[in-house]
């Protein structure tokens, strides 16, 4: 029988597609929060490793849209997300040793202060022919290592997909317009939520039917996501606005929540 919390995961998990079929990341943003304070998940860490595979198996969704639009930078990506895997597994391990609470609150304040950057230093163009290749690797290839590393540690560490640091990363490495980052930040999005799980799954930190809920919703609501992101393809600064202000504004909620907590 179907509960009114197998709907709110449901739903939840549509909500998280769309982000992530819209902006390339955000989706564990959202999924997080979600779980805690509308499904009602009581441990915050189970809801983070929950989160984890259902973001990363709904960015994997998401991700055949963008390839199908040309949106993804396929060597630039897969060097990324490579090099985050290994921050993934360090910063996870780290974070299922630290405070629930603790977690949440900075993971609020890293939101904050991610959207607030974006606004700050909104880039107007990009490279689209950016591409990595044999001439190209020894300017390119250390800045998105160090990128991949560090995203990938902080992903971990906060057990979420890391989307809405995988795409001004690769903006800051590459130099790519946000179309592309997006796109691109999906293979990232996909290793680093399955890294995580896998660590969260080890310690028996996943409730893996809220998150077969979650992965349902997730596919349709990644569906209409994806669509409206190839309409405003053209209109690359309000996507990036839309992405900052989105993150800014549930880093408020979740400060606010964790303090008031």
């Amino acid at each position: 029988m179907i509960s009114s919390a197998d709907l709110l995961a449901a739903g939840s998990g549509s909500a998280v597609g769309f982000v992530l079929g819209l902006i390339g990341g955000g989706g564990s943003i959202l999924a997080v929060p979600l779980l805690v304070y509308v499904v009602g998940v009581a441990s915050p860490h189970v809801a983070i490793g929950t989160s984890a595979i259902a973001v990363a198996v709904s960015a994997l969704a998401n991700l055949l849209h963008h390839a199908r639009a040309g949106h993804v930078k396929w060597r630039c990506a897969t060097l990324f997300a490579a090099a985050g895997i290994v921050g993934a597994a360090i910063g996870s391990s780290l974070g299922k040793a630290f405070s629930g609470q603790k977690l949440l609150s900075l993971f609020g304040v890293l939101m904050i202060v991610v959207g607030i950057a974006m606004l700050i230093k909104r880039r107007r163009s990009g490279d689209p022919d950016v591409l990595l290749t044999r001439s190209s690797a020894p300017r390119l290839a250390p800045l998105i290592l160090l990128y991949g590393i560090a995203v990938g540690t902080l992903a971990g560490f906060f057990g979420i997909g890391g989307g809405f640091l995988v795409v001004p990363g690769l903006m800051a490495a590459t130099e790519m317009p946000v179309i592309f980052a997006v796109g691109s930040s999906l293979v990232s999005v996909t290793a680093f939520g399955l890294t995580t799980a896998t660590n969260y799954a080890l310690s028996g930190l996943i409730d893996w039917r809220l998150a077969a809920l979650f992965v349902a919703g997730g596919i349709f609501g990644g569906f209409f996501g994806g669509r409206l992101a190839n309409l405003l393809a053209s209109r690359k600064e309000l996507l990036q606005l839309v992405f900052a202000v989105m993150i800014i504004a549930v880093g408020l909620y979740v400060v606010a929540r964790s303090v008031s907590t």
